[in-house]
């Protein structure tokens, strides 16, 4: 018998090694522009590498691939660059590897940013409406990486006039007993490493008799809403009148021409009842 052959191509996998994140050296000052490099070696085929960024894929990725040593499987690396800001301090970088050989389960790198970056600065007053004889706290609130500590209090450019009244803690300002010579503007200025940030506060302090005249019934308003109302009571009244006029009765009475000279009444009726033709010539008006 002649002898019979057939062939089969075997295609083995590559199982790709988990990537690696480079480029990353902490921390990273805000504004600068950050590189990183994602690679991962011995995929057959090539593998695909994807950055996430908080859960959120970013698209616009450099993408590379090279044949290793071996001639059999490939090496690839993605790289992705951004600017940083201070939102970006904490956010986690993720590198995934997506590969047939992974059977749905991707290999991940993950790098956590850490930014450095200026203060930013607030102060929050302890009431809107400061009186005189009040305590008033400010409380300087401000925010950095590193963490700006102390802070530095001043009032109208110079050094605190009254420490016994105005006393510094940690982050607050405590004014005891306001009075009118506190007006003026109080400044709070946070420094770090990285930079020097600031916020002011005008602080006006105002007399309590003021205040509770303001919180007083509006005389001007009550007065405006009676006048509207007697202005409307009267405009009806007017209105009433001239529609009563213009519907008024006709009456023709009893008496007619010469029935007022009768001798007696029966005369009068009958003097009346006569002249009925001419009663046109009396008439009697009522509203």
């Amino acid at each position: 018998m002649p002898v019979k052959t057939s062939k089969a191509y075997l295609t083995v996998l590559g199982v790709p090694e988990k990537p690696q994140i480079s480029g990353f050296s902490s921390p990273v000052m805000e504004g600068d522009l950050m590189q990183l490099t994602c690679k991962t070696s011995g995929s057959k085929p090539a593998a695909d590498i994807r950055w996430f960024k908080n859960d959120k894929e970013i698209k616009d990725v450099k993408y590379l691939k090279e044949e290793d040593a071996n001639r059999k499987t490939f090496t690839v690396s993605s790289t992705l660059d951004f600017r940083v800001d201070r939102s970006d301090d904490g956010v986690a970088v993720i590198c995934r590897v997506d590969h047939e050989s992974l059977n749905a389960t991707p290999q991940v790198a993950m790098q956590v940013l850490e930014i450095h970056y200026t203060p930013s600065v607030k102060i929050i007053p302890s009431t809107p409406f400061p009186q005189e004889g009040q305590a008033l706290t400010l409380t300087c609130e401000s925010k950095g990486k590193p963490l700006p500590e102390p802070v530095l209090w001043t009032k109208d450019g110079a050094e605190l006039p009254d420490p016994d009244r105005m006393v510094v803690s940690g982050r607050e300002l405590n004014i005891l007993f306001l009075n009118k010579t506190d007006n003026g503007t109080y400044r709070c200025e946070a420094t770090n490493t990285i930079g020097q940030s600031s916020a002011e506060y005008v602080l006006i302090v105002h007399d309590p008799n003021s205040l509770a005249g303001q919180n007083g019934p509006d005389h001007a308003l009550i007065g405006g809403i009676v006048a509207v109302v007697v202005f409307v009571t009267l405009c009806s009244i007017f209105l009433l009148g001239r529609y009563l006029a213009r519907h008024k009765g006709t009456y023709l009475t009893n008496e007619a021409k010469g029935a007022e000279d009768a001798p007696d009444a029966d005369t009068a009726i009958i003097n009346a009842e006569g002249s009925q033709v001419n009663a046109e010539e009396k008439k009697e008006y009522f509203i």
